[in-house]
């Protein structure tokens, strides 16, 4: 009883010894020292910097207090979760194999496990190898599913039994992804496609993505472009997309709004995506056009459906004839038709719709509501929004002009500290993964520790983005890293502002 009873009182008094420590540690942060402020008086910080970092301190100092508060409990508390079993190889939270719309109505369950690996798991090859070559293993796509997955796939071909290699000049529609991306730069009258950004067009929707070569492309060109594709058991376009090192996320909109703002993209594309735009009402389109900026384009393309005849006017009738109907009821424009892609181009006069002679699509009466999957609507959205501003009229820093921030109702000086913390936290951030390239890289005595690669990374995502700044961040210091910014839908909603500088993200309930 006696050793027992002394054994049980050990993690007591060394609990009582970090919270004493914390506290002590807490106030020797928080109260101030007159005698060191009294012989330091000649180098004086200015006031500004005391203030607008205290609060900072203080919540560091509370941190802290919590951490020792934690590990003063003892490690006897921590739970080891286990494997999950094969039913949950291909989980995904809020989607199950009998829907493919999303539904998190359903009981959570109780079971919490760590999902495995697939069997043959290997680390990706890195940027920007990783982007033409992965494994086999890595992703949900036999060999079976890849052959027989049509001439879309002609691009591809397996180079080892466990590689598949990207060929992006190859196949993606009619000559390569590179004519296909020059075709549409020439429908909206610029000399070449790495005149996107130029013309405005920094961020693509691409809708039902396939493999991700029209994307890669657009990376290529410093456009960021967001894939975005129903869930899949295999063979599973998002997988592919982000095992290639792209930005991608399952989604739809058959019912439900995409968890973006009103005036998102500067261009939504659509090849062979499957949707049938003139169903339920044209609340598809509608949501396109929500989340479409103002000047900015959607693209259409649909080589499987071909008319009779070879005269454009017949093609027209039959591919984009209900399309270009309801186009004109949404303020949209024709701006160009080449083979089996067309290009419509959204209004950037918001008087437009108050003129329209068929208006038979209300504007909507309130836009400023969080879209985190609601119901789709039979509406106009972000006609009275701020943000109302053409893309041809955005700055190259767009989004963090002072009037911008103005429009997003955030402080400059608010703004300009947060960048500056990230700035600071990335380099810190980035020094912890010395140790990892040691392997690569080793080091000899008395040299310094070698410097991480560009490419080490190359996807993060911030789970609270707030504006955006540690992507900002990444670009500013040279790195190759993409990163998709989250927005909580519980915090204030400043998902507009990381869409408008030209950054991916999206709003998400944790």
């Amino acid at each position: 009883m006696k050793v027992a009873s002394v054994i049980g009182l050990r993690p007591r008094i060394s609990g009582l010894l970090f919270l004493t420590l914390g506290v002590i540690a807490l106030i020797t942060i928080l109260v101030p020292n007159s005698d060191s402020s009294s012989t330091t008086s000649t180098t004086r910080v200015p006031p500004s910097n005391i203030y607008s970092n205290y609060g900072r301190v203080k919540e560091q100092a509370a941190v802290d207090y919590l951490d020792l508060r934690f590990f003063s409990l003892g490690v006897n508390r921590l739970k080891e979760f286990p494997l999950c079993g094969k039913e949950r190889d291909n989980y995904v939270p809020c989607y199950n194999v009998t829907e493919s719309d999303r539904n998190c109505e359903f009981a959570r369950e109780e079971e919490r496990c760590l999902v495995r690996p697939p069997r043959d798991y290997k680390i990706p090859l890195r940027w920007p190898v990783g982007r033409d070559i992965i494994w086999t293993g890595n992703v949900k796509i036999t060999k079976d599913q890849f052959l027989s997955s049509g001439t879309m796939t002609k691009r591809l071909m397996l180079l080892e039994e466990n590689q598949i290699t990207f060929h992006s000049d190859d196949g993606l529609i009619f000559d390569g992804v590179k004519d296909y991306a020059f075709q549409i730069a020439e429908m909206i009258g610029l000399g070449s496609d790495t005149e996107f950004p130029q013309a405005g067009i920094r961020t693509v929707l691409d809708i039902g993505c396939g493999f991700g070569s029209f994307g890669a492309h657009l990376v290529s060109l410093n456009v960021m472009p967001i894939c975005i594709a129903e869930y899949e058991t295999s063979g599973s376009q998002v997988q592919l997309a982000l095992e290639r090192g792209l930005p991608a996320m399952i989604g739809n909109f058959f019912s439900k709004q995409l968890p973006y703002p009103a005036l998102s993209f500067d261009m939504v594309h659509c090849a062979q995506c499957g949707i049938t735009w003139d169903i339920k009402d044209a609340m598809l389109l509608l949501e396109v056009d929500r989340v479409l900026k103002p000047g900015g384009y959607f693209v259409l393309t649909s080589p499987t459906s071909k008319a009779q005849g070879n005269s454009p006017d017949t093609k027209k009738t039959s591919i984009s004839t209900r399309v270009d109907e309801l186009s004109k009821k949404i303020c949209w424009s024709l701006s160009g038709q080449q083979d089996e892609t067309f290009l419509w181009q959204k209004t950037a006069d918001p008087n437009c719709y108050s003129s329209r002679s068929q208006a038979s699509i209300p504007v909507c009466k309130d836009d400023d509501s969080v879209p985190y999957y609601h119901p789709l609507v039979p509406c106009i959205s972000g006609t009275k929004s701020k943000r109302w501003i053409p893309i041809q009229n955005r700055s190259r820093a767009s989004g963090t002009s002072l009037s911008e921030l103005e429009i997003h109702g955030i402080k400059p000086e608010e703004f300009d500290e947060d960048i500056q913390v990230w700035r600071s936290a990335l380099k810190n951030y980035w020094s912890l993964l010395t140790p990892l390239i040691f392997s690569d890289h080793p080091k000899r005595p008395g040299d310094e520790d070698p410097v991480p690669p560009f490419y080490m990374i190359r996807n993060a995502m911030d789970m609270n983005a707030r504006y955006g700044n540690l992507n900002q961040a990444l670009l500013n210091q040279g790195k190759s890293v993409w990163v998709m910014n989250v927005v909580p839908v519980k915090a204030r909603n400043t998902l507009p502002i990381i869409l408008d500088r030209g950054f991916t993200g999206a709003l998400h309930d944790w």
